[in-house]
Formats: C-alpha cells, structure tokens, sequence
C-alpha cells in the first residue's frame, strides 16, 4: 500500500493524473479516485509504415490526434527511405515542444521482434534492422516498434469491430496478406515471436516468386500488389476500364486507383478484386479449419472494398472449408480508417506502464 500511495502521489506532483471525486463507498471510508490529466498527457508520435506508404501523426494518451495525419510515398527499398522518414518525423514534430513528447511507437511489416525492436526482414547493415536504436538516437526518446499486422490487432480487438470477441484471426489486406491472432483476448505470438505469416502459405497455384523466395505462397494472388499487377497488365493490353486515362497519365496505377474504381463498379477492377477475394477466402478457409475463430475479421488497406470482396470471400469457404466449422464463424470488415496508426498508439500505451517517467516513479 506505501508504494501504491507514493506512486500516485508522485503522478500528482508530475500532473499526470488529477483527482475525480470519491469512489463508492464499500463500507470504510471512501477513497479518493483518480483520472488522467488531460492538460498534461504527454503526447505521442505514431508512425505506420507499409512498404509504399508512411503516415505519421502527433497523439496523446487518449488517442487525439494534435496534428494532421502526413503521409508521403518511402518505397521501403529505396536507399533514401530512412532519410525520408526520419525527414518527415522532423516536419511532423517541427512546432511541438519536445518536452512534451513521450515517445515514438512504429508499425512495421517483417519478422519484427517487439523487445529488442529488430526487424529480421532486413540485413543488419540496413537501417531498418535495428530500427528501434537508430530512431532513438536521432530523436532522443523511448521507441517502440512492432509488426504491423499484430498491432492492427490489438487495435481492432480494443477498439474495432473484434472488441466483444476473444478469438479472432484480423487480416491484414495490404500490399501483402498479414494476420493478427487474437486467442483468449491476448495477441498470439507463438514460439519466436513471428506467428501469423498468413502470406506465406502454400496456397497458390501459380509459379510467381514470392517476396521471401519462394513459390506458391498466398502473397502472390492475395494480395493488393497482386490485384494491381493483374489490372496494370490487363491495361497494357489495352482491355477498357475507366483505369486507362489514370495509367496513360501516371504510366502506373496505385491500389487506391484500383480499390476506387471497384467500388464505382469498373469491371476489370472488380475481376482484380475477385481474385484476390477468392484466394483470401482460400486462405480463410484454412484459417478457420485450424483456429476455429469466432471471427475473421478483414482490415488494413483493402477492407473498403468489402462490397466486391466479400461474396467472393464467402464462395471459397464454401468450397474449401467444412459447414460445422465456418458456419459459427463470422466474416466481418474493418469500419475504422487508418487503423495501423491506431495500432501504432496503442502499442506505446501498452508499453507505457513499463517505461513512462519510470525514474520519477521509483526515485
């Protein structure tokens, strides 16, 4: 009970919390409760990177944002994409006080070991390796990196459409095909940390190389970079879609081109669409044989297109799964925006406990 009491006081001088009244009275005298101080939360930089896009954004400890949401295109293979990013975390931060900043929580695809903030998808001379020191040391504050399909999660499972459900298997429907696995209300990591590789199953029949070496995994049908690569293709061979002005501008087509035309019914963006859907439900569909989730629930990137996405979804669980199994699981989309910078947040938070002001606390 001391060590309770001197922490909250010490919260109390740092102006971190502020007293809300009394709690119920139990029967003794009733005890005084506590809120965050919202004058003097401190504040966060939450940064969600996929291989062609960042977003960055200033929040607070109740998940506010305090500046605009910046994204730029960093081609993560680019040589230059650690001075881009680093670029613009400084852009972001350019008019804060950086008294007033906690710390710098970042969401990241790869084999990304939530401790010791290394990303073994990159060799160790690259700066995006050991990620988590070489950002702290630019910026000077506590960093914290993770997967970015585990955090978009943690995020769905504490605030989305997974909140009231305690097994749910959350895709991750980007450039890549990611899975976040919540099982009894926690993330699941497995052995070495790296559980959820959903993109690197051998489900394909095609002999496209995969981005990790090797053929027939989900990634290369799966995928948005797939859909895109199918309709680029198609529009090279001069098949008509109202895609054809932006490709003849831009000489490319990104995913939100093809994800906007779907939705207004183009039909060659819808045939890209459905066969991505078709082998996500494939790889659905394996999911649910293994785990039995209560949910499926699809986010990231492509989840707005989940009007063209899901009956095509539905059809390949029902070819390729079992009626007692998938007819108890729900298949649901991500109705939240910008979810893997929520992630990003959420992953701070939940490491906060572990790191903020621990020196005041326990001096």
């Amino acid at each position: 009970m001391p060590n309770i009491t001197n922490a909250v006081n010490k919260l109390l001088q740092l102006k971190l919390i502020e007293q809300d009244g009394l709690a119920p009275s139990t029967g003794g005298r009733r005890a005084a409760q506590f809120i965050p101080s919202e004058k003097h939360l401190p504040y966060i930089i939450s940064v969600a990177i996929d291989q062609f896009y960042t977003s960055i954004a200033v929040v607070n400890f109740k998940n506010e944002l305090k500046t605009e949401i910046k994204t730029e295109i960093i081609d993560l293979k680019n040589e230059n994409a650690f001075l881009k990013l680093i670029t613009l975390i400084h852009e972001t931060i350019k008019d804060f006080d950086k008294s007033l900043i906690y710390a710098i929580s970042i969401t990241i695809p790869g084999f990304v070991d939530s401790h010791t903030g290394i990303n073994n998808s990159y060799s160790s001379g690259s700066p995006f390796y050991d990620l988590k020191s070489n950002i702290q040391k630019e910026f000077n504050l506590p960093t914290f990196v993770e997967n970015d399909s585990s955090a978009i999660a943690i995020a769905e499972h504490k605030f989305g459409k997974a909140k009231s459900n305690k097994d749910v298997m959350v895709v991750n429907l980007n450039w890549g095909v990611g899975l976040g696995m919540i099982l009894d209300n926690e993330l699941y990591r497995g052995h070495s940390g790296y559980a959820g590789e959903f993109s690197h199953i051998p489900l394909s029949d095609s002999n496209k190389l995969c981005s990790c070496g090797k053929k027939g995994c989900l990634e290369v049908e799966a995928s948005l970079l797939a859909a895109v690569q199918f309709a680029t293709n198609s529009l090279i061979a001069g098949d008509p879609s109202s895609l054809q002005e932006i490709y003849n501008q831009q000489k490319f087509i990104n995913a939100d081109n093809l994800l906007d035309a779907a939705i207004l019914g183009d039909q060659l963006a819808m045939e890209a669409i459905n066969r991505i859907g078709y082998m996500l439900g494939k790889g659905i569909a394996t999911l649910i044989h293994i785990i039995n989730p209560q949910m499926v629930l699809i986010s990231g990137r492509g989840a707005r297109a989940k009007d063209v996405l899901l009956p095509k979804i539905q059809s390949a669980i029902m070819e390729f799964s079992i009626k007692r199994l998938s007819q108890n699981t729900q298949i649901e989309f991500s109705n939240t925006e910008n979810m893997q910078l929520l992630g990003s947040t959420c992953i701070c938070i939940l490491n906060a406990d572990k790191h903020i002001y621990k020196t005041q606390l326990t001096d």
